[in-house]
């Protein structure tokens, strides 16, 4: 910050992403297993959905991990016991790697299975790896375990955010609250 002075919360725009994302991404994990756990009319605009609501997510995490190194973020109590911001450390770089990589792996497996990618109203996304059906399977299977990954760290990051919250009550779920 240009006037030394200590940030307290994320920015405004910081905060406006995270709950966007994270209702994205909640949606996202529930439409993934009512896609794979279905047979019926439903699977098509499911498929779309999840892909398109995946390419959305995708450009928003990378525009908020931008913002992230622009803007930085508030400091984590200084009483907070060292194994505990290790893991608040690694968890957030979790949970931007999976933001990220889960769009891809997915655009990946339907590239590699030579399936057109086509969004809410027809955009058509390019390919971005040619067809193989080996490559395709191994994307699937990665796809698949790891959204159970991911929302299981989504799960400890709630958990997490809550602990911080109630517990503790430190004033890092603050940080990420709307309002003052």
């Amino acid at each position: 910050m240009k006037d030394g002075s200590k940030k307290t919360r994320f920015t405004s725009v910081q905060r406006v992403l995270h709950w966007l994302m994270a209702i994205g991404i909640l949606s996202m994990l529930f439409i993934g297993v009512g896609m794979v756990s279905t047979i019926g009319w439903q699977y098509v605009p499911l498929l779309v959905t999840h892909k398109t609501l995946g390419i959305i997510l995708l450009i928003l995490a990378l525009f908020r991990l931008a913002i992230r190194f622009m803007s930085g973020s508030p400091p984590l109590p200084a009483d907070l016991p060292v194994p505990m911001k290790l893991a608040a450390q690694l968890s957030h770089v979790g949970l931007y790697v999976l933001m990220i990589a889960m769009p891809l792996i997915g655009w990946a497996m339907l590239s590699a299975a030579a399936y057109p990618i086509v969004l809410f109203g027809g955009i058509r996304v390019p390919p971005i790896l040619p067809q193989n059906a080996i490559l395709h399977a191994m994307l699937w299977n990665a796809h698949f375990y790891l959204a159970f990954a991911f929302f299981a760290l989504v799960l400890m990051h709630l958990a997490a955010g809550l602990y911080h919250g109630l517990v503790r009550r430190d004033g890092v779920l603050q940080t990420m609250l709307p309002g003052k």
